[in-house]
């Protein structure tokens, strides 16, 4: 799984410390699918009814963490917080039935993982951010998460600061080896696009035809500014840009030379290099990351429990 280090403008986890997060994703990713695993083998699995009701209202997703501390200096709260509610944030799946193959385990284990990834990418120990409920049902943004590999980091849909101007990006996978600008184009199944340095393309669908806007338009703006920014940093990653569309085909007899088109005949090809693709976390790799979540918006607000905390103190102190 692919990991998810920002989506939209939602509060990250990685933007904290994406020299950390990574690692200990895989970390927890591992050991509890080794757990729930061996439970499985062994006959041992515990079982909850709790986890229908969190498929039911995944808009709910994040538990509320109750932890009220005395007043004491502010850096030990922060420290000693920090280790208790990682602990409590943990990723422990939760099973309402036995699955009868390993393959049916996995995919339920990869499931609840999905939704654990759009937690840490909506939420730190005190912010969190509102998730739209589409993101639990968006299908490309699920392929990315169960199907690419997790030395990927993705940033979907990520809105960009840019002399105080707020820019909509679409997706920037950056891979251990080089950064990919990505967009899609998908419509109707076995639709042809006809690909012009102009500013429509025709699509040819069940005999009609239709002007579409060039991907190309936002795919060079996207890579254009992730090129400028990574050269003010001098971060040393190539940058790729292609246009996706898996059902459908493109044709495009001028291609330009920096550009991949991944329709109906090339995605699975790329699909599969990109999936085998064993090389660790680089550090240029998080230094690209850590380069664009520098410039990401984010919009959030303080934890429920948190503003609890600070008034149980206030009164406290009023009290005194």
């Amino acid at each position: 799984m692919a990991q998810l280090i920002k989506l939209q403008d939602y509060v990250s986890r990685y933007e904290q410390d994406v020299y950390r997060y990574p690692t200990q994703y895989l970390r927890l990713k591992k050991q509890q699918w080794e757990k729930l695993k061996e439970a499985w083998e062994t006959n041992s699995l515990e079982f909850s009814q709790e986890w229908e009701e969190i498929e039911e209202n995944k808009t709910g997703i994040l538990n509320k963490m109750a932890k009220i501390f005395k007043k004491e200096d502010k850096t030990e709260v922060e420290n000693k917080t920090e280790e208790k509610v990682d602990t409590t944030l943990s990723f422990a799946p939760l099973l309402s039935y036995k699955p009868e193959t390993e393959v049916d385990l996995k995919q339920l284990y990869l499931d609840q993982l999905y939704s654990f990834q759009l937690k840490w990418a909506s939420s730190t120990i005190y912010e969190q951010s509102d998730v739209h409920p589409k993101y639990y049902y968006d299908e490309r943004l699920r392929t990315f998460l169960q199907r690419f590999p997790d030395n990927g980091l993705l940033l979907y849909e990520p809105i960009l600061l840019l002399k105080k101007a707020p820019i909509e990006m679409e997706i920037i996978f950056i891979a251990p080896m080089e950064v990919w600008c990505l967009t899609f184009l998908e419509e109707e199944k076995d639709a042809v696009f006809l690909g012009s340095n102009d500013r429509f393309w025709l699509k040819r669908s069940n005999q009609k035809e239709k002007k579409v806007l060039n991907p190309m338009i936002s795919l060079n703006r996207m890579s254009k500014i992730v090129q400028q920014i990574f050269l003010h940093h001098h971060v040393d990653l190539p940058i790729k840009k292609a246009i996706i569309c898996r059902n459908g085909y493109i044709d495009f007899k001028e291609k330009p030379y920096d550009l991949s088109i991944l329709e109906k005949r090339a995605y699975p090809k790329w699909f599969e290099q990109m999936r085998h693709t064993h090389a660790p976390l680089k550090h240029m790799q998080l230094k690209a990351a850590k380069t664009l979540l520098d410039y990401c918006q984010t919009a959030s607000f303080r934890r429920l429990e948190w503003e609890e905390e600070n008034t149980g103190v206030c009164e406290e102190e009023s009290f005194r």
